[in-house]
């Protein structure tokens, strides 16, 4: 990722540096040129005035002026290429005899501007040499000594050495800020991956099962907002391998009780009591009992499973919702009755129909019976009220008790946790509540627990449409 983050940001100078260069050599070093071109016409102009009225050989100062202006060399040649006079930078130089003039008037001719400074007109041509300018050329058709010759204007040497300085600057412009931006983009690079790395690591000793490892990023971007999520994803875990443990626990213990009684009264039936059929009856009740209570816990524990893969699908009917409740209460009557405890059904409207999966919600007030009585004192006394509103039917299992602590009544809706103020009884595994709320929730049904005065409500609410 460091290697990225550096290959794009060092991309990025190179399409810079690459776009300078392309500026400079098609757009900036032809203005220059331009710009050179018309400062030399703009100069010029007194002086053109005077070449189109009167014949230069008049005037002995104006080639050397004209020269002296343009900053380059002056050839004033005859229509037949033969160069008369020569000057530079306002200096007439003296014509050497092995000069060969045909050079000079052949590369003039093989100009294609050079056909309209035969046709009276000005003669302009830029100096280019595949990607460099080397400077510019002027021609003035003039009148010299009464015969029509051509006066020419080249200027190279101080606008080349101009251009070279400037693409000299511009290669050590570029070497420097490839340099610089190559250091900064690994420092950024590094600085952008370090919080990554962090997390990363952090990640990795969760999968170890460190879940005390955090990132420890105190950001207020992204990357501390991601930090935040793995440490909420390291508390979850912590909390998951906490109840993974309670859970083995507590399934440990309460299979292994049954399975002793189960166990113990077995052999003595067969050792002591089979021969006396009251007592023998009493004790095969109670492992039958037994039975029956281990096969329900593990029956909550399948169906649970199954409820949050999805693997069970609702079957929903129209049922008398009275009759689900008469039915929960006497099936948990005997297990109250067995604390002392009495369980009773204030439902006014006993013909209102729901639409349900009667097993199912079967399933939510047994779980919530065995719950209230779990945390009911013996003695007291568990009802079941049916409240009725315009748009819906609220079904609450109230019992007397201490209330829960405002911190636990979400938890206690999670698998395998238990409110810490209950009393001795563990009737269940520690997942009714949490089939309770798997249940309503694949119904659409709200629900919740409310505790006031002394009384602990659970209840959900069915919708009448």
């Amino acid at each position: 990722m460091v290697f990225r983050l550096w290959s794009i940001m060092m991309l990025l100078v190179l399409l810079a540096i690459g776009f300078m260069w392309i500026a400079q050599i098609y757009l900036f070093e032809h203005n220059y040129v331009k710009a050179a071109l018309a400062e030399t016409e703009k100069r010029l102009e007194p002086v053109m005035n005077d070449l189109t009225t009167q014949d230069i050989a008049d005037d002995k100062h104006l080639l050397p002026v004209m020269s002296h202006i343009s900053g380059g060399e002056l050839f004033l040649m005859n229509q037949q290429g033969k160069l008369i006079q020569m000057y530079s930078s306002g200096h007439r130089i003296n014509i050497q005899k092995q000069l060969d003039e045909r050079v000079i008037w052949n590369i003039i001719m093989k100009r294609e501007e050079f056909q309209d400074l035969l046709e009276g007109k000005k003669y302009r041509v830029v100096d280019r040499r595949q990607d460099r300018i080397f400077g510019f050329e002027l021609g003035f058709p003039v009148i010299y000594e009464g015969n029509p010759c051509f006066v020419i204007l080249h200027n190279t040497v101080m606008l080349k050495t101009f251009l070279d300085l400037n693409r000299h600057q511009l290669i050590l412009l570029t070497i420097l800020l490839t340099i610089t931006a190559s250091l900064l983009a690994f420092l950024l690079s590094h600085h952008f991956t370090r919080p990554i790395f962090q997390i990363k690591e952090a990640v990795d000793r969760l999968t170890h099962n460190d879940f005390l490892a955090r990132p420890e990023l105190k950001r207020n971007d992204e990357l501390g907002q991601l930090s935040d999520s793995v440490e909420k994803l390291g508390q979850k875990l912590q909390q998951v391998d906490l109840l993974r443990k309670e859970v083995i626990a507590n399934v440990s213990h309460e299979l292994r009780s049954p399975l002793a009684v189960i166990g113990g009264y077995a052999e003595m039936v067969r050792d002591i009591t089979w021969k006396n059929d009251a007592q023998r009856q009493e004790d095969l009740n109670l492992i039958i009992s037994e039975t029956k209570r281990m096969s329900e816990m593990v029956t909550d524990i399948l169906d649970y499973s199954q409820l949050q893969a999805g693997y069970i699908q609702l079957k929903k009917d129209w049922y008398h919702l009275y009759d689900i409740l008469e039915s929960e209460v006497t099936l948990c009557r005997p297990a109250a009755e067995q604390h002392q405890i009495q369980i009773s059904l204030n439902c006014e409207d006993k013909d209102f129909s729901l639409y349900a999966d009667a097993l199912k919600i079967s399933q939510v007030i047994r779980n919530l019976l065995y719950n209230a009585i779990n945390h009911t004192k013996e003695g007291e006394a568990i009802t079941i009220t049916v409240r009725h509103s315009p748009d819906s039917v609220c079904v609450a299992v109230n019992n007397p008790g201490e209330p829960i602590p405002e911190e636990e009544r979400l938890q206690i809706w999670e698998r395998y946790q238990r409110s810490q103020h209950q009393s001795g009884r563990r009737l269940g595994t520690g997942i009714g509540l949490s089939i309770v709320s798997t249940i309503l929730e694949a119904h659409k049904m709200s629900y919740g627990v409310d505790c006031q005065d002394g009384t602990t409500s659970f209840w959900f609410s069915c919708p009448k449409s």
